[in-house]
């Protein structure tokens, strides 16, 4: 009890003296872990589904953004739903969906009826993320927001990459459908150890807060903002941006190298490999000096990796780019997050929006570079690099005033 009490803040103006602060973090993180498992594991298997539903290439690639567009519309359900009934009980209700939905896929017989349950889960699952943010923000003062969305986004970051690396090698040894259903297994392992822990990990952040204020009218008041407007616009860019390339770079793998889903996979690992390594180290580097300095230089990061993938150097050189785009990300999206739960009190509708602009840039980068891959991939990846380092030199400006 006493070290819950240790471990556990309330609020602005509570300071944490404990590493061991970060415990509860990490552990609700593993549900966005998992989440981001499956919804990217699915990136190096095109070539794989393509063969086995005997169809092209691009229409397995509508499997991608159809998850991520339902999920980012329906973050906008969840996150204020959170403020009323608890920030527990959404991300239970949420992780319980994702996991049956996620199982439901295992019975699929064409791709149309794989892209609808892809539709289904990423609806399922969209609690869990924004809700987590939230509960962030309600526990641990701005000051050291950092650390702990550091963690958060690691946890993200991993899923991403052992998604797209031990998920592609377990599939090629146990095929897709048990690979879903180890996914599965593991949501609900998930599920039981945060309903066994709820009371140390729950009851002291702010678990109910009950507010009565019309969502719509709380969206309107942060969009009001200028500053807000900014921030999101690039939560989506930035979202479009990776989404979009990380979609392909399994196919970009099978093409340029020859690579298999086991090669694909180990090609993948570094996607996430600095997140998950390094970001509490990102999140307090952020909070030292200042996130006006570090989120142009992710972007520009990200744009520089994609633009070098394009000319198609050794695979070698290509696996190293892959872990230069994630520091990218790494460096950006985890402070975007952070200065969001600043655009208002209702920290549900804020981090409602961020969700919200976060994944329907996942879904339209992957969908948009889906549509236009016909002018080559490599083109493809040059215009999204192009279109980066144009953002990255804009966002000295927009965000000089970010602290």
């Amino acid at each position: 009890m006493e070290l819950r009490k240790k471990i556990i803040v309330t609020g602005a103006g509570t300071d944490i003296h404990s590493k061991a602060t970060m415990l509860p973090v990490l552990i609700i993180s593993l549900a966005t872990f998992i989440i981001f498992f499956q919804g990217l594991m699915v990136a190096p298997l095109l070539p794989m589904l393509s063969a086995y539903f005997d169809t092209s290439v691009r229409h397995v690639s509508f499997i991608e953004p159809s998850y991520l567009l339902g999920y980012g519309l329906f973050t906008l359900f969840y996150a204020p739903l959170s403020d009323r009934m608890g920030r527990f009980k959404v991300i239970i209700l949420s992780l319980l969906l994702f996991t049956i939905l996620t199982l439901a896929t295992t019975i699929v017989k064409n791709i149309n009826q794989m892209i609808l349950l892809r539709l289904l889960t990423g609806m399922g699952a969209a609690g869990v993320a924004p809700t987590t943010i939230s509960w962030i923000s309600d526990t641990y003062p701005y000051e050291r927001r950092g650390h702990a969305l550091g963690i958060f986004f690691g946890c993200m970051a991993g899923g991403t990459a052992f998604g797209s690396s031990v998920g592609a090698l377990f599939s090629s040894l146990i095929g897709w459908r048990w690979l879903f259903v180890g996914v599965a297994a593991a949501g609900l392992a998930i599920s039981v150890l945060i309903i066994v822990l709820r009371n140390w990990l729950f009851d002291a952040s702010k678990e109910a807060i009950g507010s009565q204020k019309n969502i719509l009218s709380s969206f309107h008041t942060i969009l009001s903002q200028k500053r807000a407007r900014w921030g999101y616009s690039y939560v989506m860019f930035n979202g479009m941006f990776h989404s979009g390339i990380f979609a392909w770079l399994g196919y970009f793998f099978y093409k340029n190298y020859g690579s298999n889903e086991m090669q694909i996979g180990l090609a993948l690992l570094g996607y996430g490999i600095p997140g998950l390594l390094l970001g509490p180290f990102l999140g307090k580097l952020a909070d030292r000096y200042g996130r006006s300095k570090i989120i142009p230089l992710g972007i520009f990061v990200g744009s520089l990796a994609v633009l070098l993938l394009s000319r198609q150097f050794s695979l070698a050189a290509s696996c190293m780019l892959v872990t230069l785009l994630s520091l990218g990300f790494d460096l950006s999206h985890p402070l975007f997050a952070a200065i969001i739960t600043t655009y208002s009190t209702n920290k549900g509708a804020a981090t409602g929006l961020f969700a919200f602009f976060l994944f329907l840039g996942y879904g339209l980068g992957s969908l948009v570079l889906s549509l236009i891959v016909n002018i080559g991939l490599e083109k493809a990846f040059q215009l999204y690099g192009m279109c980066a380092l144009i953002a990255s030199a804009a966002a000295v400006f927009v965000f000089r005033k970010e602290r």
